[in-house]
């Protein structure tokens, strides 16, 4: 009753109330079924902090517990094991877990959707991972798991798509690479400014001229933040040499 009670809702408790409900249930026994709930909520919030590695073992072990007992809830956390895949920029694996003994017996729309995605991610496709969310809407799109992410994934294919278009050059006009991925001007621009801030592309806007100019990328010149500590341990040598002084005299 205690795990049951912490295990309802994980908003409201967050990892401290699983953390506690975990620790509890490996004192006693724990039914299959309500370990694998356990598993997935856990998986759940580590997702929802982007820890994905971590989120994928939970919803392995999710995975396996509903497998055991038949639950349907078993085909929703080989979801969130593709998903963890897809995200930490591993979808090649996708097909081999899909592919695996126990997944094979649930191969189905289900999983076709979330190799679908995993192969728009592989290409760098935003228009192959468009038609994916409208061919397979009600496998994912419907999803609240999976929706919650669907913007990450949205926002990583198209940088890896921008990245991909302008690989070649040194200077682009920003209207071809927009005329490429077919998206609107506005929107590219807006994502390349983005990029830019974030230091994920090395080079300016140039609005005026309408283009795209990139630079080599440098290595960083750590000269400055050595020079920064050399002062600052030269400052505690000194406050220690002036209160050894102190001291005698």
């Amino acid at each position: 009753m205690i795990v049951e009670t912490y295990s309802v809702d994980p908003n409201v408790y967050c990892r401290a109330a699983l953390t506690s409900a975990r620790t509890t249930a490996n004192a006693i026994y724990c039914p299959p079924k309500l370990q694998a709930e356990l598993d997935m909520q856990s998986g759940i919030l580590h997702a929802e902090e982007d820890d994905f590695k971590t989120a994928f073992s939970y919803f392995y072990e999710s995975f396996e517990g509903y497998d055991s007992i038949d639950h349907p809830k078993a085909i929703s956390s080989l979801k969130y094991m593709l998903l963890c895949k897809i995200m930490v920029n591993s979808p090649e694996d996708v097909q081999s877990i899909v592919s695996g003994r126990l997944a094979l017996k649930y191969a189905g729309n289900q999983t076709s959707g979330m190799k679908s995605v995993a192969t728009a991610s592989h290409n760098r496709s935003i228009a192959e991972f468009n038609e994916t969310l409208v061919t397979f809407h009600q496998e994912i799109g419907e999803d609240p798991i999976i929706r919650a992410h669907l913007d990450a994934l949205y926002d990583q294919l198209l940088e890896k798509n921008l990245c991909r278009v302008i690989e070649p050059f040194s200077r682009v006009e920003i209207a071809h690479v927009a005329d490429v991925i077919e998206l609107p001007l506005t929107t590219v621009e807006r994502k390349l400014s983005q990029m830019i801030l974030d230091k994920k592309l090395h080079g300016i806007l140039d609005q005026g001229e309408g283009v795209l100019i990139l630079f080599d990328e440098q290595e960083e010149d750590h000269t400055y933040a050595a020079a920064l500590d050399t002062i600052v341990n030269i400052g505690k040598v000194v406050d220690a040499l002036y209160q050894t002084a102190k001291r005698l005299t």
